[in-house]
């Protein structure tokens, strides 16, 4: 059995948590391949809300194995805090696996994050300051602590002194702050490691094991395509990869494994932290956009920043990935605008440019080309299928489609779980 991936299209945020919730029911693992607690997912089951940020979507589905993949970086503090938080819930986390290879974030990681964010200035990424970054710094430099290191305290210790060997350096030295004790860190991240043992396996074998068997595996990339390392808006990016290849990295299943690669795009834009968005809106249609959609980070309550649909993002995103499908979410959100903007391509320096921008530079400098399409006044929250929705809601999901290069297979028409309107099957 082929496995799947799930992949958001634009800066995140764009309901990836739903979508991997409404397949839940019909898939047995769900991973979570990359990123940390810097990813929130939120979920509505049944007018419950669910904010989940290092656990995968699929952990409220009560028939899938949950695992979180090697490229992660876990903060232990916040897993265990989740866990609890769903447990209080009465949800079961016990089906949870944790691969014994993904890295920790440590409390250093956290306070560097934060000191040289305040140290950039004008020039600070806009990272959320929970130590992603240093963690995969940590990680390519060959300096990390994985999960496995907590069941042996000599290596555990012999890791966490490298690490700090530097860091405190930097931390008297250049940002004028107390150095942080090897012992008391050692003592921290091994308080968790019995708690840990039960969760702690071969991830990546039991994956491969589990699709020689039949059965159907799931990843669901945290961000999303334009914060990816290497493919996103760079520097104004997450640490790792959260498109489809960067799932097949942090999951350990090859990508002739996969069979479909879904992108989820909302039926407008939005982003949070410092980088180009050429769609912004800085009047009162972002503020309505804002508002309606509910637009404020899972982990942060941020507001996000938002714009009109970019299809030269959900083009770009398309390719990047290899998308067979694509699901449209926030539709309803768009219902009483009687014109709608879309972006189809951009302009700059006087040049009209109908793909992504190759340099920075000219990404910084486009200004969007729109095209206006009827909106609609009716109430679509009830629409179960493609025909229930006003026509011009019809042509509008049309439009996307074929601006953006993939066929759009399900439409979201509000944030829980049954409101979603199926053109085409995800899984066969």
């Amino acid at each position: 059995m082929p496995a799947i991936i799930v992949v958001g299209a634009q800066w995140g945020d764009e309901g990836k948590g739903k979508t991997t919730d409404i397949l839940g029911g019909r898939v047995d693992y769900v991973v979570k391949p990359n990123g940390g607690n810097n990813a929130g997912h939120t979920v509505v089951v049944g007018g419950e809300k669910y904010e989940l940020k290092l656990l995968p979507a699929g952990i409220l589905s009560p028939n899938v194995v949950p695992v979180i993949g090697n490229g992660v970086v876990i903060n232990l503090e916040a897993l265990f805090g989740e866990i609890d938080g769903l447990e209080a819930r009465g949800a079961s986390t016990e089906k949870l696996r944790i691969s014994a290879n993904a890295h920790i974030v440590a409390p250093f990681h956290q306070v560097v994050d934060k000191v040289s964010e305040r140290f950039l200035g004008k020039r600070a990424i806009g990272t959320t300051g929970r130590g992603i970054g240093p963690a995969y710094i940590d990680k390519v430099g060959r300096l990390g602590i994985r999960v496995q290191d907590l069941f042996d305290e000599s290596i555990l210790r012999q890791k966490v002194e490298g690490s700090l060997r530097s860091k405190n350096e930097l931390l008297v030295k250049v940002y004028n702050r107390r150095d942080i004790g090897v012992e008391e860190t050692v003592e921290h991240l091994l308080s968790y490691a019995e708690r840990m043992r039960p969760y702690v396996v071969d991830t990546a074998t039991m994956l491969n094991q589990a699709l020689d068997r039949g059965e159907l595996v799931l990843m669901e990339g945290g961000q999303a395509t334009m914060l990816d390392v290497d493919h996103g808006t760079y520097p104004f990016v997450t640490s790792s990869n959260p498109t489809a290849g960067g799932a097949c990295i942090g999951s350990g299943i090859g990508p002739t494994r996969i069979d479909r690669v879904i992108g989820i795009v909302k039926a407008y834009t939005t982003r949070v932290g410092a980088g180009p968005f050429p769609t912004e809106l800085f009047d009162e249609w972002g503020e309505y956009l804002q508002k309606t959609g509910g637009e404020f980070g899972v982990n942060t309550g941020r507001p996000r920043r938002c714009g009109w649909y970019d299809a030269v993002v959900a083009r770009y995103a398309s390719r990047v990935n290899g998308f067979t499908d694509y699901v449209l979410t926030k539709l309803d959100v768009l219902t009483g605008i009687e014109r709608i903007p879309v972006c189809v391509a951009y302009e700059v320096d006087g040049v009209r440019q109908d793909e992504m921008p190759m340099t920075q530079t000219d990404f910084h400098h486009a200004k969007p080309v729109y095209e206006y399409f009827d909106g609609w006044t009716e109430d679509i929250s009830a629409a179960r299928t493609f025909e229930e929705l006003p026509v011009n809601a019809q042509n509008y999901v049309l439009a996307l489609e074929k601006l953006s290069g993939t066929r759009i297979s399900v439409i979201g028409v509000g944030p829980d779980r049954e409101q979603s309107i199926v053109r085409h099957e995800l899984i066969d």
